[in-house]
């Protein structure tokens, strides 16, 4: 469920697809809403801004069923943008700033949870997990008492991965209890001593959430709505209850190929409890740039907690010049500096983008994985650019 691109996941559009793609994108050719401006000259119409001829490429020459776009600048100042076509049956217009699974953007979500409890001296970062958790943590070279909440949150724990993508994609719909996740997990062996190295895995975040839910004594979800949704005013942004298989408010759908000759599976509907604290919370790109816009300006957390957020390792297999903190990670930009957020991949959704230090922010939605990593390169570019601009 992170950002970057797993080889298990390689849709390709079906030729009936990218026909749909290939006129919804000439329907929707410099469809852009900008807030409180004009709307777009036709020699602007023509020429689209680089975004949207990304955006536009992506559908075309990447056979994504749809992409969309939100960019917010210094000021606050919001440009929605979206190409392709949201529903390839009915060929139904994308939804502009249209919910979608946010995956592992929920990481950073349930990291900032964690590091509010850390500021209100409920959880210690460097504390085991065995303090909150006793016993929880034991298997093959496994062990909660060696295992501190900050190598939890920043992937350095040797926790082995339970996400199985095959038996998701099987039966969607079905439901998880965490512990069950966690046994999966707790099967396999440790992959290296704690603190050894970084390694992505979902299981830190669903051992975080259990400690959440310990330390509070309240669902995660409703902690993360509380504490961060509600406090700043996400109006588009929920962590869904158990059973809740559906997307609230209008929205793309999203698609899934199981092999490369197979038609598009509109898999919009499923159980996100396998995702749970490490990848279930739905969003819209306008919102995710309010997020990280509000954690980096300190409206989250104390300026002590949120320096530990950004104290960052290598995390070179997300990209060259990548690091990880805890729940968020530093991507370099080809203007100098750094952006952070985080991104996530989940079946018929990628999401990725982040925010500066001065306040530029954008995050780019696809309704589908990439195929190869040529394309999540493609929006990684578009990222840049649009931050660079």
């Amino acid at each position: 469920m992170n950002a970057r691109i797993s080889p298990k996941f390689r849709p390709a559009l079906s030729r009936g697809g990218r026909r749909k793609a290939v006129l919804a994108v000439t329907v929707l050719t410099g469809a852009v809403m900008t807030t409180g401006a004009l709307m777009p000259s036709p020699v602007s119409a023509a020429r689209p801004d680089p975004l949207q001829k990304s955006l536009n490429s992506l559908v075309v020459d990447d056979r994504m069923p749809s992409a969309s776009a939100s960019v917010m600048d210094r000021k606050g100042r919001t440009r929605n943008y979206t190409a392709g076509v949201g529903d390839l049956k009915t060929g139904a217009k994308v939804p502009k700033d249209g919910q979608v699974r946010a995956a592992s953007n929920t990481k950073a979500f349930t990291a900032v949870v964690t590091l509010q409890l850390v500021a209100e001296k409920k959880i210690a970062l460097d504390a085991p997990v065995d303090t909150y958790l006793p016993g929880l943590l034991r298997g093959d070279g496994i062990d909660g008492r060696h295992i501190t909440i900050r190598q939890l949150l920043q992937h350095t724990s040797g926790m082995p991965e339970y996400l199985d993508k095959g038996a998701v994609l099987k039966d969607p719909q079905r439901y998880y209890e965490p512990r069950e996740l966690l046994d999966s997990a707790l099967a396999q062996k440790a992959h290296f001593s704690p603190g050894a190295k970084w390694e992505y895995s979902n299981t830190n975040y669903l051992v975080a959430g259990l400690i959440i839910q310990k330390v509070t004594g309240r669902p995660l979800a409703e902690e993360i709505n509380r504490r961060i949704v509600d406090r700043i005013k996400l109006r588009h942004t929920y962590f869904p209850t158990p059973g809740n298989m559906t997307i609230a408010e209008p929205h793309p759908n999203g698609y899934h190929q199981d092999t490369a000759d197979s038609p598009w599976r509109d898999i919009t509907e499923l159980d996100p409890s396998w995702g749970w604290a490490a990848g279930a919370v739905i969003s819209t790109n306008g919102d995710l740039n309010r997020f990280y816009t509000a954690l980096l300006k300190g409206r989250l957390l104390p300026p002590a907690q949120l320096a530990q957020m950004r104290t960052t390792v290598p995390a070179e297999s997300f990209g060259p010049g990548v690091r990880y903190g805890l729940g968020l990670s530093s991507t370099p930009l080809s203007c100098g500096g750094v952006y952070w957020g985080h991104g996530g991949t989940i079946p018929g959704y990628f999401t990725l983008g982040g925010v500066t230090k001065d306040g530029r922010a954008v995050n780019i939605a696809l309704t589908a994985l990439p195929a190869d990593g040529a394309t999540g390169q493609h929006v990684q570019t578009a990222v840049d650019a649009a931050l660079c601009r």
